[in-house]
């Protein structure tokens, strides 16, 4: 967890060794910090410079040593990134989860990627710049845990999973298990794949909210058999904010000689873990959510003993068939796209996972806690149990009509929201992010109280 005020040390730093999209080791003198909460707008701008600038503009960087600071406190510190944002301030949006949008740093890099790009495509996207995309690669596979071989950067979570649902060896009657909450695009691709195959799918219902989350793992032990060849579940529900355990699952999988699909797409860079945390054998996931890279940007992880057996969506050569690299045989696309996701690895690391999770856990209490006590309201998650849950939150108002309630939010307050009628969930997904303020949540709280009061009408079911 980060401490304030930050720790200011003047020293070199070693630009091959943090840098994720330059190639190059080169010493310059920079203020770096001691603990990756402790920084300031100003810190940002320059860390974006040297992510940004080309080698030769890295001589001339010099950063005066510093004899006092000023302290930040922990307000300071997400003003700071909420700065980093360029968003619509009349608007407050709390639908991060389908897709975040990205901090200014990120999107300068795309878009001087794709000007640079424009000058001579063929040569500067090919030559260029295509191959900034292992730096990425390598980014990716130190956050996640696992070696770059395993890697593929793809364009979303939907590509990612299908590159596996459509392409693992099963055949007719073999099964596949997954929840009932899972991702509805997900399901039609196992649903396609038994048009085609002649393989079942089998759908776990889930009763929410969970209060024990050893009750998902049971259930899925008690729903497979001696056909069942494969567990497609997601980390965090999509509809309720579940945090699955599958670990739990994954490990369970395992001792039967079952292997497992992890959904990633609204956990990834979203709270602390790796691979080794999940202990999966395949898992997707977008980068446009929570990680903050620009939208169409994902990332397949395929356990490397496994890469061989499946076939990717788009035809490769018979000598990639063991390479990672086969899932990104897409054809031509702009690779300023894919880099820019450096920029997106460097904010985050200068957030802070566990301080991002833990931000957005403190976020939503501000706004449950005023209305919990209500008649009526509650949750599809145990919001007393934060280990079951992170960013994504689901509430349910009784006798309301969601979907009003969410166009009344926008159109009256500008408050951007997600109702939800899915599987056996009815209510409004609250997804903030880590732009948005404590009155921002302040001002949600007391419209949703407003609601409850009875002061606002037509929005009953």
């Amino acid at each position: 967890m980060g401490v304030y005020p930050p720790k200011l040390k003047s020293g070199k730093f070693n630009a091959f060794k943090t840098g994720i999209i330059h190639n190059f080791s080169h010493n310059v003198n920079l203020i770096y910090l001691d603990d990756s909460m402790s920084i300031n707008r100003r810190t940002i701008l320059k860390s974006s410079i040297l992510l940004a600038t080309p080698l030769q503009a890295l001589t001339s960087i010099e950063v005066p040593q510093v004899q006092e600071v000023k302290s930040m406190s922990s307000n300071d510190f997400w003003h700071s990134i909420r700065t980093e944002f360029p968003m619509d301030r009349t608007m407050i949006n709390l639908n991060n989860g389908g897709v975040s949008p990205s901090p200014r740093s990120v999107m300068q890099a795309l878009h001087t990627g794709l000007d640079y790009a424009n000058q001579a495509p063929a040569r500067n996207i090919c030559q260029q710049q295509e191959p900034g995309l292992e730096r990425v690669r390598q980014g990716i596979a130190s956050l996640f845990g696992v070696s770059d071989e395993e890697i593929a950067i793809t364009r979303n979570a939907s590509e990612s999973l299908q590159h596996v649902q459509m392409g693992i060896p099963l055949k007719k009657g073999d099964e596949v298990l997954t929840t009932e909450l899972d991702y509805p695009r997900m399901i039609t691709a196992w649903e396609q794949r038994g048009r085609r195959d002649g393989i079942i799918l089998k759908k776990i219902p889930i009763k929410v909210p969970v209060m024990d989350t050893s009750d998902i793992v049971n259930s899925f032990k008690k729903a497979i058999t001696k056909n069942t060849k494969i567990i497609h579940v997601s980390h965090v529900s999509f509809c309720t904010g579940q945090i699955f355990p599958v670990r739990e699952i994954c490990l369970m999988a395992k001792e039967m000689g079952i292997e497992c699909i992890v959904d990633g797409a609204h956990s990834f860079a979203h709270f602390p873990f790796t691979q080794s945390d999940l202990q999966c054998d395949y898992f997707g996931t977008s980068l446009h959510k929570w990680l903050y890279a620009p939208v169409g940007n994902g990332m397949l992880y395929v356990a490397k003993d496994k890469i061989p057996t499946i076939w990717p969506l788009m035809a490769a050569n018979l000598d990639q068939d063991a390479s990672i690299k086969k899932f990104e045989e897409i054809g031509t696309h702009p690779a300023a796209l894919h880099n820019a996701i450096s920029e997106a690895l460097a904010f985050n690391d200068r957030v802070g996972l566990a301080n991002k999770a833990e931000r957005l856990r403190n976020l939503h209490m501000r706004w449950i806690t005023k209305i919990k006590d209500e008649p009526g309201v509650s949750f599809m998650t145990d919001i007393n149990d934060t280990n079951q849950w992170c960013g994504l939150m689901v509430f349910r108002f009784e006798g309301f009509d969601h979907g009003k309630i969410g166009e009344y939010l926008f159109s009256t307050h500008r408050i951007i929201t997600t109702p939800i009628k899915y599987a056996n969930v009815d209510g409004i997904r609250i997804t903030p992010n880590i732009y948005i303020s404590e009155g921002e949540i302040d001002y949600f709280a007391d419209v949703l109280l407003s609601i409850l009061k009875g002061r606002v009408k037509g929005l009953k079911g």
